[in-house]
């Protein structure tokens, strides 16, 4: 999948005015994601994304294995993009949504061993296609 296109889906899914808008939900999530994970896991997805989309999860925190709930991980991803916590949740979920189909299921596998099961809710939309927010 290309940066583009990433973008693109992401924009769609999470029904974004702007490619910028989409672009830093983008960021946001995979960000934080990448400091949620510990080692060398945020590196081996970034591997298979393309370079801009990469770069988000190659940071100087990525890696650190910060402790997050789910909820944590919400409100951080709320903070870096500006918007509200409800909104947040929803572009999370389109970017997991993306990066599951963007990078290998091994891979994806990889990355939700290293979560708690709290966490499955976000990943369990995106393996059913679905994206639902809760009101």
């Amino acid at each position: 999948m290309q940066h583009d296109e990433f973008i693109a889906q992401v924009r769609h899914r999470a029904n974004l005015r702007t490619t910028g808008d989409a672009e830093l939900a983008t960021r946001a999530t995979l960000e934080t994601l990448a400091e949620r994970l510990a080692g060398n896991e945020a590196n081996n997805a970034a591997a298979q994304l393309p370079k801009g989309i990469a770069q988000y999860l190659q940071h100087q925190y990525a890696g650190a294995g910060v402790r997050l709930s789910l909820d944590e991980f919400y409100q951080r991803i709320s903070l870096r993009e500006g918007v509200e916590l409800q909104q947040a949740v929803n572009h999370a979920h389109a970017v997991i949504e993306v990066l599951s189909e963007a990078i290998s299921s091994g891979e994806m596998e990889d990355i939700r061993t290293q979560l708690p099961p709290e966490y499955e809710p976000l990943f369990g939309l995106a393996r059913q296609g679905k994206m639902h927010v809760k009101t």
